[in-house]
């Protein structure tokens, strides 16, 4: 069931057009994957829609070929040298790609046809989960207040009612040090009380700066 559909390393043209379309046909579904499990826009999708396609043609061209191999084997290694470091997410998907278009360019149709429904199915299951993302609640907090302030447990009580948990992370001065910036890492209580914080941080800090955002997702840089 698992078997290639090359014979002994021959080729016919059934079976390249047969490899072919099916390494197509699982790219646009792997495309498709992402586009449901990532919001931001870019021409990613269309990169993973043709990889398997491109990587199945590859290693029909090798074919045994250890000359094309160590040739294509540069090639690989000179595109990742010029090629800036994605989020982990997105190299995940690549792999995924390229792994199915190895399959698919071996023969073995129905093992890619398997693990891209499979690992499709477990992307869309984490996804819908939430697990690797930032939780919604999750707030960067910046916020100015004035030298003679003590900010060592200057916001606790506030923290206590609006957030589920508050990490100081940074602590730097300001306007020739008459002032600290202090960031902090939030976990609301609830999604919608950014204003409520806000309006009470204000009152705390004289009416300085305060800036209240999302979780930077860069963090995930591999």
């Amino acid at each position: 069931m698992l078997e290639s559909i090359f014979h002994a390393g021959s080729f016919n043209l059934l079976s390249v057009v047969l490899s072919m379309t099916a390494a197509l046909i699982m790219g646009l579904l792997i495309a498709l994957c992402y586009k449901m499990t990532e919001k931001s826009g870019g021409y990613l999708p269309l990169v993973l829609a043709v990889m398997p396609l491109l990587v199945a043609v590859i290693i029909l061209l090798i074919n045994g070929n250890l000359g094309t191999s160590v040739a294509v084997l540069g090639a690989f290694g000179l595109v990742r040298f010029r090629s800036a470091s994605g989020n982990a997410k997105d190299i995940g998907f690549i792999f995924f790609s390229m792994a199915v278009g190895l399959a698919a360019g071996l023969g073995f149709l129905t093992l890619a046809a398997l693990v891209t429904g499979v690992v499709i199915l477990i992307f869309l299951i984490l996804d819908r989960i939430g697990l690797g993302e930032s939780h919604a609640t999750e707030r960067m907090l910046k916020i100015t207040i004035p030298e003679d302030l003590n900010y060592s447990g200057l916001f606790d009580d506030l923290f206590q009612k609006y957030t589920r948990g508050s990490r100081l992370i940074q602590v730097k001065t300001t306007n020739m040090g008459t002032l600290y910036e202090l960031t902090y890492r939030l976990r609301l209580k609830e999604a919608n009380t950014d204003k409520a914080l806000i309006d009470a941080l204000r009152c705390r800090n004289g009416n300085l700066n305060i800036t209240l955002g999302l979780v930077q997702k860069e963090k995930n840089e591999l």
